[in-house]
């Protein structure tokens, strides 16, 4: 009797929050997070770190004014991803990083009333706890209701692909922290494969390759400014060429050297190499008739990895099936979230069974 008092009440205080609430959308990335609002579209897209003071536990600063310190801050203060690989390595950070952008969205608009419904994309491998973990952080950040979605199947949405249809998709989504590969037909994932190789690992690549190549220390930001610059899967017709400073491992001063498209590429050519090999593989893998429909289809590319100069062509001679990069590709998840949001009754199939997505079943 008790229990069926407290589902009352919560029931109508959620119905009445619900009125002053906004649906929201979030791309949970390693390395951002991006957020979609119902009726308005994407509004947030930020780094996904967070400036912890050490000695108080004050968190300083989330997303762009947090990434402002990286490298920058005394030993108290630490500037940190509280998502690894895609999942929750730091609850409460993540939970106060929730919290921000869900303010942040709500800012001027009843804030004190704000309980929104919200649909968070998450990597296609997590485990049953990682994904508890994810629902309890936006819970207590302030959603009403929290629901889940996988990545690709995200990303497949947002690409407009009939994936409620008896054919088969296949999308490979490149992010920060995974590389998401999946098949889908009938609103399910019908094969998957979640690496924790992407654009952080490459980022670490071109890291190690100028320590050992050049005997230079340089941080990730560096790496990566150079990776987007000039990084390559494929030979390129001109060639590419860029500064890229740091500290001589032998003298320990300043140090700068001219790096190359074809250095970059050397540099990436193991992370994509095992993507690559893992895409061969769920090919290898996929029934006859969906490889059929993929084929004609081609694959989808989507996330900020998939902008890497002439990764398409490589996958494309690899696997012998046409490939094609999506448009933006950097918002691909959290497009797709938005469309399930419009139209969650038609779509709610597509959503990973939880507690709290249940309700709609």
């Amino acid at each position: 009797m008790a229990r069926s008092l407290d589902t009352l009440k919560r029931g109508i205080s959620d119905g009445f929050f619900g009125r002053f609430s906004l649906d929201i959308g979030i791309d949970l990335g390693t390395a951002n997070t991006l957020v979609y609002v119902k009726g308005r579209g994407i509004i947030i897209n930020e780094p996904s770190i967070v400036a912890v003071n050490q000695r108080t536990g004050q968190i300083l600063a989330i997303g762009k004014q947090a990434r402002k310190m990286v490298g920058k801050t005394p030993a108290h203060i630490v500037v940190t991803r509280p998502l690894v690989n895609g999942v929750i390595s730091d609850f409460e950070v993540t939970q106060q990083m929730l919290r921000y952008f869900i303010g942040k969205v709500h800012q001027g608009n009843m804030m004190f009333l704000r309980r929104p419904r919200v649909l968070i994309g998450i990597p296609s491998g997590v485990t049953e706890v990682e994904k508890r973990a994810v629902v309890e952080a936006a819970q207590n950040a302030g959603a009403r209701e929290a629901f889940l979605i996988d990545e690709p199947m995200a990303a497949a949405i947002g690409a407009r692909l009939p994936v409620t249809e008896a054919a088969g998709n296949m999308v490979v989504d490149i992010g920060g922290g995974t590389t998401e590969i999946a098949v889908i037909s009938l609103g399910g994932v019908v094969l998957s494969r979640s690496l924790r190789i992407a654009g952080d690992k490459m980022n670490q690549d071109i890291v190690r390759y100028c320590r050992d190549e050049f005997n230079l220390l340089v941080g990730e930001r560096t790496a990566e400014e150079a990776k987007i610059a000039i990084g390559s899967a494929f030979p390129l017709r001109e060639k590419l060429t860029m500064p890229i400073r740091g500290r001589d491992l032998v003298s320990g001063l300043p140090k700068e050297v001219i790096v190359t498209d074809e250095h970059i590429r050397e540099a990436l050519s193991h992370s994509i190499r095992v993507i690559t090999n893992t895409i061969k593989t769920i090919v290898e893998e996929t029934p006859p008739e969906l490889i059929s429909d993929v084929m004609g289809r081609g694959i989808i590319l989507a996330g900020g990895g998939s902008l890497i100069r002439g990764i398409d062509k490589l996958f494309a001679n690899q696997t012998s099936i046409p490939v094609r990069l999506m448009e933006d590709p950097l918002t691909a998840v959290v497009r797709g979230t938005g469309i399930v949001l419009d139209d969650m009754d038609g779509l709610k199939e597509v959503l990973i069974e939880t507690e709290s997505a249940g309700a709609l079943r």
